[in-house]
């Protein structure tokens, strides 16, 4: 029984976006907006391309895609106008869209003394636990308004790490984009790819399912 074993990793870190929620729609919605005001093609082939990725450089993303140049003001002024309309769209999020599933297995994991941390680009990560119900849930929320650099720059799994007060051999980082698996091996740390990180090579375990954390290979007895 799960109960009477302990977990491999005495620290979880998650990215927020594509593992425990999923965003993507409203964050393409937003994009469509700016995209269709610049006349650049977008797509959600294009959309993937931003995954793990900050906003200003999503943007530099979009632009180099439409071969686009514009000035420092007006790309603040478009990633202000794409973040608004994200907002928007997210207050369409309730805690019923938490899958179960993951609110599940995070409570087990919590039953299991792990000390849990989210590492995210996002700028919106309280923001969005707070839609979802889980806004006192993790013991650090590492997001975009308290790192320099976007993955796979180490930073927010770095920052997170010592939010938690471990050792990177103590960390696991559950990831979902390759970008994501590529930061946490630059800080040391092994990596669990869901979703398409879950293709990465560089992935130390690969799991097709949330619940598949709490799986025979990450408890000891």
């Amino acid at each position: 029984m799960i109960q009477s074993k302990a977990y491999k990793y005495k620290g979880i870190i998650f990215d927020l976006d594509g593992v425990i929620c999923h965003t993507d729609q409203y964050h393409y919605r937003a994009w469509k907006i700016i995209a269709d005001e610049l006349g650049i093609f977008f797509d959600q082939k294009i959309n993937n391309k931003l995954r793990g990725v900050s906003r200003m450089e999503s943007l530099e993303i979009i632009l180099n895609e439409g071969k686009v140049k514009l000035t420092d003001k007006e790309k603040e002024a478009l990633a202000k106008k794409k973040n608004d309309a994200y907002r928007t769209f997210l207050n369409e999020l309730t805690p019923e869209d938490l899958d179960k599933k993951v609110l599940e297995t995070l409570k087990a994991l919590k039953e299991l003394k792990v000390k849990m941390a989210i590492g995210s680009s996002s700028k919106n990560a309280t923001f969005i636990l707070g839609k979802l119900g889980l806004s006192d849930f993790f013991d650090a929320v590492v997001d975009g308004n308290s790192i320099s650099e976007s993955k796979p720059n180490p930073e927010v799994f770095n920052k997170a790490r010592h939010a938690l007060n471990l050792e990177k051999e103590e960390c696991v980082v559950v990831e979902d984009a390759f970008s994501g698996i590529e930061a946490a091996r630059n800080a040391g740390m092994d990596s669990i790819g869901i979703g398409d990180a879950s293709k990465s090579d560089g992935a130390t375990y690969k799991i097709r399912e949330f619940s598949d954390l709490l799986g025979e290979e990450f408890l000891i007895s």
